[in-house]
């Protein structure tokens, strides 16, 4: 039978647990506070300064609820500050599980900020109060704005501190080893999560045949107190096991509790993002619900909006690179400055995908004899490694992916998006199984969450979970944050061949 033994002084044990989970995550929850405070100040006292200079006028108006209010844009100003430091707490914006990782912690702060605006014009016009509305509607955008880059700036030094071994959780592994490695797997691969897999407790313990996924067994489920103690560990991830049963799984929760300990439970599910889960308790069970994706209704329109507008803008932008690269193409040697060639799109349609040209203008005609040569011309992702058909001029356009931009073109036209999996060719969609074909249910995009961690250096099995990953949690801020990454990845280039 597991047993977890029986604590004998809580109160040490929750303290020498606090101090080993919480001391960084209230140190960085610090830090976010200071930085969020100094930002929204900047912001609204900027705002401030800039319609109405040092002497603000002072605002007198008659409310609907019989009493008057007199008040200055200083007060305005103080208030509004201390308003939004409290809306980004009541959002849970610092909270230790979603800082640091996910698209959650920056939906958050732009949630906490766009209600924020809400509630001030409901105010606003209860009371009557004439607000300037360029004080108003500059201090709001630009203070969310800066609030989301200073969170991503914070992001990028604690992924450098986490890297160095610092700033992340200590994590045990509790379960059966086939799920507790495919747990470990998964952490493993995925920068940034925060947590630091420090031992691994399995059915037969030392017993067992090896590591699990790299990860050191420690000990038996009945050892995981005694390893808890011994490993300093702070959080405990209980990935599934048969004879863990409801009983053991409370007492392990008291156990833990005792010490301050973090309990996390892996359900067997794979690539689902946080906003499709669902916990609902039924009769004391912790019944969790998983909806099904979905890219129709309000969220196709709003994609769509979202393509027309954003292609239409970098068009107009760009156009003078567009203009440039076209002349470099056309001064790189014979053949045209356009390469068009037909690629798969949503619903297995086809559609011509317009490129600049990079290659001799007899590339498609060697392909095969080179995927033939380096073996690879049964896998479903058609790249030649050290490709001997692009042009020097192509070489600098495929670096920065400068040859990419006419699709911008299929963008505005509806046969792509901005954000989406890979455009890939009717021979390498043949050789797709049924779960690569699911990639086919949304519309190819110029840039996707492949590219952006790792691009041709990523195997196709790894290119094609990360596909999947974004048909499946497919969101407009996945999309922001992907464009994002990507002007990053063009900047600093790596695998972009």
């Amino acid at each position: 039978m597991f047993t977890v033994g029986v604590h004998v002084s809580a109160s040490d044990n929750r303290l020498v647990g606090s101090i080993r989970r919480g001391s960084w995550q209230r140190a960085f929850a610090v830090r976010l506070f200071v930085t969020d405070a100094l930002v929204i100040a900047a912001a609204v006292f900027g705002s401030q300064f800039l319609w109405f200079g040092f002497e603000p006028p002072e605002l007198v108006t008659e409310s609907t609820v019989g009493f008057d209010l007199e008040a200055g844009y200083m007060v305005v100003s103080v208030f509004l500050c201390v308003t939004w430091i409290i809306f980004l707490d009541v959002f849970a914006t610092r909270d230790h599980k979603v800082i640091g990782s996910g698209t959650l912690e920056y939906k958050r702060v732009a949630d906490a900020t766009i209600r924020l605006f809400g509630v001030f014009a409901i105010v606003a016009f209860l009371f009557k109060i004439e607000l300037a509305r360029g004080y108003f509607l500059t201090a709001l955008p630009i203070g969310m704005l800066l609030l989301l880059l200073s969170r991503w700036q914070w992001r990028q030094w604690l992924r450098s501190q986490q890297a160095a071994g610092g700033y992340a959780s200590r994590a045990l592994l509790l379960g059966e080893r086939l799920k507790s490695a495919h747990v470990a797997e998964t952490i493993q691969r995925t920068p940034g999560t925060g947590l630091l897999l420090v031992g691994a407790l399995t059915r037969l313990g030392t017993a067992s045949s090896g590591p699990v996924h790299g990860v050191p067994v420690l000990g038996a489920y009945d050892d995981l107190l005694r390893v808890v103690d011994e490993t300093q560990a702070d959080t405990v991830i209980m990935t599934g096991a048969d004879e863990i049963n409801p009983g053991d799984m409370r007492r392990v929760g008291w156990e833990l509790e005792a010490r301050d300990v973090e309990l996390i439970v892996a359900p067997a599910l794979t690539d689902v993002a946080g906003p499709r889960i669902h916990a609902r308790p039924v009769a004391g069970l912790p019944l969790i619900h998983v909806s099904y994706p979905s890219l129709e209704g309000v969220k196709r329109v709003s994609k769509r909006t979202f393509d027309i507008v954003g292609s239409a803008l970098i068009i107009l932008i760009a156009s003078p690179v567009l203009i440039g690269v076209a002349v470099a193409v056309r001064r790189s040697g014979p053949g045209t400055i356009i390469y068009h060639q037909q690629r798969i799109g949503r619903r297995g349609k086809p559609f011509g995908m317009l490129k600049f040209r990079s290659m001799v203008p007899d590339a498609d005609d060697q392909l095969e004899s080179l995927l033939d040569a380096q073996g690879t011309s049964d896998t479903p992702l058609f790249k030649v490694t050290n490709d001997p058909r692009i042009t020097p001029v192509g070489q600098v356009l495929r670096k920065y992916s400068l040859d990419e931009l006419p699709q911008l073109f299929n963008v505005l036209l509806g046969e792509m998006s901005l954000v989406g999996p890979r455009p890939q060719r009717a021979a390498e969609v043949a050789l797709y199984d049924d779960v690569a074909q699911r990639r086919l249910i949304v519309k190819p995009g110029m840039s996707g969450l492949w590219q952006v961690s790792g691009r041709s250096n990523l195997s196709w099995d790894d290119s094609i979970r990360l596909d999947l990953y974004y048909v499946e949690n497919w969101s407009l801020t996945a999309d922001i944050t992907i464009l994002w990454r990507t002007v990053r990845a063009v900047i600093k280039p790596d695998g972009a061949v």
